[in-house]
């Protein structure tokens, strides 16, 4: 089951219209969903199923925000709840960083107010947006201590964009100045540009220069000798977080439509579980009643653990549990030891009758280790965006 909006299945913006592919696509002309619509979705399909109760619902960030309101059927359908890393309603941060990656996707040229091409996205603003998106998942801390000032390995990248060689510095200023951006042009256009009277790249000798210029994505701030015999080009200053940043906007342009994306953060923004419910948050959390487990990250600067601690304090047989890294909002990913054992000892509390149960027992190769690498930042199809 994944949500209304999502290009994994269900409906959204790449599915078509009443099913008919004639019609063409949904596009822009998606509704507008809510949390809220997918968890009546699933239950629709739970009913389909014969299913008559649920032992526990557990989720994260996204998905704690669907345990919220999966608890709103009632106890005796949701036994108990695990929210982990979520809000009882998006916050104004959480909106504010929403709109800034639409943003980056409506202004792509391609994007033509959601009408492109299927075949030809705005990848550009996607892109962009996925690299924003990437920041929250992750503290300062953390990104400091995984990439600092580093310079990425020439050596363990596959393909190495090719660029031409600066042959001026007005030049080597143009393309460090433009890093990171597809440049469309082949020469500076400005009149009074270096580049409008090439000079030939020959020493004053009237020998040619040979200089080994490093590709300026896989170099540090060092210079190179310049083609023309004159002063020394600057070389663009490329960190290993750029370079990740980077790799993971264009991985993930290759499996998400901007459409859905936008859709989706809209969803996100929606979240309030309040809404025709109560006049308060704290009035709407009360009405909780099932025994609730809230995990919190304190370096979450996304869903902060002062969120976890008001959805704590207002249902009303609720306990909170810190998990502990300097990760942020990825840390529930990544610290799955803290992870597992809170939710162990829960669920064998206040649901004896199963857990003390004996079952088939499967081997368990790698749980409780601390993975390497952000499931949310890194992993192809099981992180935030595969909803």
């Amino acid at each position: 089951m994944n949500s209304l909006g999502s290009p994994y299945g269900s409906a959204s913006p790449v599915t078509a219209k009443d099913g008919d592919a004639a019609k063409g696509r949904y596009g822009p002309e998606f509704p507008l969903t809510t949390i809220r619509d997918d968890v009546r979705l699933h239950k629709l399909l739970l009913d389909e199923l014969g299913v008559n109760q649920i032992a526990a619902v557990i989720g994260g960030s996204l998905g704690g925000m669907f345990v919220l309101e999966w608890a709103y059927l009632g106890k005796d359908y949701i036994r108990c709840i695990v929210p982990i890393a979520t809000s009882s309603r998006h916050s104004a941060w959480g909106i504010s960083w929403g709109e800034a990656q639409r943003q980056s996707i409506y202004a792509d040229p391609k994007y033509d107010d959601g009408y492109y091409e299927f075949e030809d996205p705005p990848s550009t603003g996607l892109g962009a947006a996925r690299m924003s998106a990437l920041l929250t998942y992750r503290s300062r801390n953390s990104f400091e201590a995984r990439f600092g000032r580093n310079i990425p390995d020439a050596s363990k990248v596959q393909t190495i964009r090719e660029r031409p060689r600066p042959a001026t510095p007005s030049e080597a200023h143009f393309h460090i100045h433009n890093d990171g951006h597809v440049v469309k042009r082949k020469s500076l256009s400005r009149n009074n540009s270096e580049s409008s009277s090439r000079q030939s790249p020959n020493g004053s000798n009237g020998k040619q220069v040979v200089v080994d210029s490093p590709d300026p994505q896989f170099t540090g701030p060092k210079k190179v000798e310049s083609l023309t015999g004159g002063e020394d080009l600057p070389t663009s200053t490329y960190f290993s977080a750029q370079s990740y940043l980077r790799y993971q906007g264009n991985k993930f342009v290759k499996r998400f439509d901007s459409n859905c994306y936008i859709a989706m953060t809209r969803k996100l923004d929606t979240h309030d579980v309040s809404r025709n419910r109560a006049d308060s948050i704290a009035e709407a959390l009360a009405l909780i009643e099932q025994p609730t487990l809230v995990l919190g990250i304190e370096s979450d600067g996304l869903f902060t653990f002062a969120e976890q601690q008001e959805i704590a304090e207002h249902v009303k047989d609720a306990r909170l549990e810190r998990i502990e890294s300097p990760e942020g909002h990825d840390a529930f990913l990544l610290q799955f030891e803290q992870v597992n054992r809170y939710i162990l000892a829960f669920l064998k509390e206040v649901l004896p009758d199963i857990m003390n149960k004996e079952g088939a027992t499967a081997e368990e190769v790698g749980v409780g280790k601390i993975t390497k690498s952000s499931t949310f930042g890194e992993a192809e199809v099981e992180d935030i965006t595969a909803w």
